[in-house]
């Protein structure tokens, strides 16, 4: 926060201390003698203050914090030799290795000081600073992530910056106190049960899930202006909504907010055309009026108005950079598409809209997928990839539809709209 917490009002401070509780408390679920991890931006310091202080209340054994400074990283871009991008030093790699051999929590901080701070370098060079990064830590990804071994969170806290790219008309603390309203609506923190009003969200969220699995869907088609995809499933393909549960059976939110179903495809069974319904960024760089055709399950060719180079750039990062990894629905009665904004971070907006994800897969998403071995995941279309990016593809004009395994065809969002019972 660009501020001292102690300028705010009762009420906004009120707001926030219950916001970093249901981070702890829900979003992570610390249990006693667990190690924590916070990585954020360094604007937000005084709010890990408090999700600190909050985690140490819980039990935790010791809270580690990862301040970064986006500009630090801008200038390693811009002046370090091109031969050291790709590499980190090994310590890095044992740090993610140590979260995932303890159970570690792991909570992520979103909100930019600087929304663009990497929209002017050289594409290739970001691609291969953010793949470094993911190799380094492939194994926390793989598993700790992909196999659910730490209780991971990810959750935004609002700047400046962010809230005049939202809100336009207005400027510095005024569009942030904006964006903090919105980010304690949607995530139910201006209740004081916040916390049971999750619960009986995930609830449905789960209903929903086990319903969507329950139908044996062979493929999901999306239509509407401009999109005529078909992303084809998996006969083991499991729907996830809502809380997810680590093998020691400890449950925790990956997303705060979250509104989505979703599940791993068939990446060799995606055909057709999508056109996205909202901007999203990749490797620091807003990607407009996306559209990608898909053949054989490969993007066989996209167009954009703004950010081709670095989506290229970022499609080529490996093999599995430019099939699909994810497929999942949202309807338009989620808080996020309500508020009528664009978020212009994936992880609001991927909750306003059904979405697909470039990249990786989420294993768990496979019955029995826990046991699998990697060339059990691959044929079954499983894909792997050190990229994972999710791209809106749905609003009120888009309609999805199931076809069940026996042919028949089944409506599940009409105009965006969950129908009949997913309607719940």
């Amino acid at each position: 926060m660009h501020t001292n917490i102690d300028n705010y009002s009762q009420g906004f401070k009120e707001r926030l201390e219950r916001y970093a509780d249901l981070v702890v408390g829900y979003g992570l679920n610390v249990q006693p003698g667990q190690l924590v991890n916070i990585s954020s931006e360094v604007i937000h310091r005084a709010f890990v203050g408090l999700i600190v202080e909050a985690a140490y209340r819980r039990g935790a054994s010791y809270v580690n914090v990862e301040l970064v400074d986006p500009l630090h990283v801008r200038g390693r871009v811009l002046h370090s030799r091109s031969e050291y991008l790709g590499g980190l030093p090994a310590f890095f790699s044992a740090k993610f290795s140590e979260f995932v051999d303890v159970s570690a929590a792991n909570l992520k901080i979103l909100g930019p000081e600087y929304p663009d701070y990497l929209c002017d370098l050289d594409p290739v060079a970001v691609n291969d600073v953010r793949k470094a990064t993911y190799v380094a830590a492939e194994r926390f990804y793989s598993e700790g992530i992909g196999r659910s071994k730490v209780h991971w969170c990810v959750i935004a806290a609002a700047t400046p910056a962010w809230g005049e790219k939202i809100f336009p008309g207005l400027q510095g603390r005024i569009a942030e106190e904006m964006l903090w309203g919105e980010i304690f609506k949607i995530c139910r923190v201006d209740q004081s049960d916040c916390v049971e009003r999750w619960r009986e969200h995930d609830l449905r969220l789960k209903r929903r899930a086990e319903r969507l699995t329950s139908l044996r869907i062979r493929e999901l088609r999306f239509t509407g202006p401009g999109t005529d995809l078909t992303v084809g499933l998996s006969p083991k393909a499991l729907f996830k909504g809502g809380v997810d549960r680590t093998p020691a059976g400890h449950e925790f939110e990956p997303n705060l907010p979250t509104e989505e179903c979703f599940t791993t495809p068939d990446w060799r069974r995606t055909e057709g055309v999508v056109t996205a319904t909202r901007p999203f960024y990749v490797n620091g760089r807003l990607i407009k009026d996306l559209v990608i055709n898909f053949k054989n399950g490969l993007i066989s060719g996209f167009s954009c108005s703004e950010g081709a180079a670095t989506l290229e750039s970022y499609l080529k990062s490996d093999e599995g950079a430019n099939r699909l990894g994810e497929v999942a629905l949202v309807g338009v009665d989620s808080p996020v598409f309500e508020s009528g904004l664009t978020f212009q971070e994936i992880l609001y907006d991927e909750n306003a809209a059904c979405h697909i994800a470039v990249g990786s897969a989420y294993k768990g998403c496979l019955h029995g997928g826990a046991e699998m071995s990697d060339d059990e995941y691959a044929d079954l279309g499983c894909n792997s990839s050190s990229v994972h990016t999710d791209i809106m593809i749905s609003n009120e004009e888009v309609d999805v539809q199931a076809v069940l395994e026996g042919g028949d065809s089944l409506d599940l969002l009409v105009r965006g709209r969950w129908v009949g019972e997913f309607s719940i």
